[in-house]
């Protein structure tokens, strides 16, 4: 099967899927709630309507081509980075930091996604970036809670550009009798560790009732966490045909994502109750900012990049 008509036919499947899910909501919100606010239906909602706009916006880029794609998840990185450091102390004296994040690092990050420039990809944030940006806070000459104004920016980048961006780094992987094929990874990645996301909230509103991490985040059980990582991951073993994995490979992939999805979302949500927020943003109507549909690829994505590219690319 051609990388065209396997898009072709996982869009339509997702169209149907999203369609059913909207029609159930629907049903749940008429006859079940009675058209009253319920938390639980109007939040797989919200859910399901955020899937419209992100199946719907991804694959319409990747029609228009492979650049367009990077282009995206720069506009991605740019919003979520706004999102972070918007949330974040930030002094006089950290302006100049700023400007380069926005400015600087971030074009170059996907400028060398786009040269194909692996190596500068891999090391411009992790070692220049943060080497230079607390260099250019010490030179405005303020010291007031310099570790952790630096820190909390260097933590920005890294999640909202460096981890982000590997995500579109899988359309530059060379990998073996798979050419001209890569955004099939893209899509196989984005499509297990959204599954799991959502598969854990209806698992954990079905049947969880103990608690992983209450104080983080309360809607985490162990039962959903369990019951959406394994869901997920026998979905990516039945979406091999997308990839060069094997059925057993494709499961074994999916549940390592998974579950750096899942660590992810926890991480996330431990940064926004420190910073005493509930949600990132607003830009997604009623389903808070783009790092809220971003949390979990974050540290999923980097982690599959280089499961693909050191055994398989």
């Amino acid at each position: 099967m051609s990388s065209g008509e396997a898009i072709l036919k996982l869009f339509l499947g997702l169209l149907i899927m999203l369609a059913l899910s909207s029609t159930i909501a629907f049903i749940l919100k008429k006859f079940v709630a009675k058209d009253v606010p319920n938390a639980t239906i109007d939040n797989l909602t919200a859910r399901i309507n955020a899937w419209w706009v992100m199946i719907l916006v991804i694959f319409g880029f990747v029609y228009v081509g492979t650049k367009a794609l990077i282009f995206l998840f720069f506009v991605i990185s740019f919003a979520a980075l706004r999102e972070f450091l918007s949330l974040i102390y930030i002094r006089r004296g950290d302006h100049i930091a700023l400007v380069a994040c926005f400015y600087v690092i971030l074009p170059l990050q996907y400028l060398f996604i786009l040269m194909d420039w692996y190596s500068m990809a891999m090391i411009f944030i992790p070692v220049y970036a943060f080497l230079f940006l607390p260099i250019l806070s010490a030179l405005l000459g303020d010291p007031a809670h310099f570790l952790e104004r630096s820190t909390t920016i260097q933590w920005a980048i890294m999640i909202s550009v460096f981890c982000i961006s590997h995500i579109p780094a899988l359309l530059i992987l060379d990998v073996h009798e798979f050419e001209g094929k890569s955004v099939l990874l893209m899509l196989f990645l984005i499509l297990v560790t959204q599954a799991s996301d959502v598969l854990q909230y209806i698992w954990g509103k079905l049947f969880g009732k103990t608690k992983i991490a209450p104080n983080i985040s309360p809607s985490k059980t162990v039962v959903g966490f369990t019951g959406g990582v394994m869901s997920a991951s026998l979905l990516g073993a039945f979406l091999h045909c997308l990839t060069p994995f094997s059925f057993i490979q494709a499961f074994f992939i999916s549940l390592v994502i998974c579950l750096m999805g899942f660590l992810g979302g926890l991480v996330m949500s431990a940064i926004k109750r420190d910073l005493r927020v509930k949600d990132w943003g607003n830009i997604i109507s009623g389903h808070g900012g783009m790092l809220d549909r971003m949390d979990s690829l974050c540290f999923s994505a980097p982690i599959f990049f280089h499961i693909v590219r050191y055994f398989w690319a």
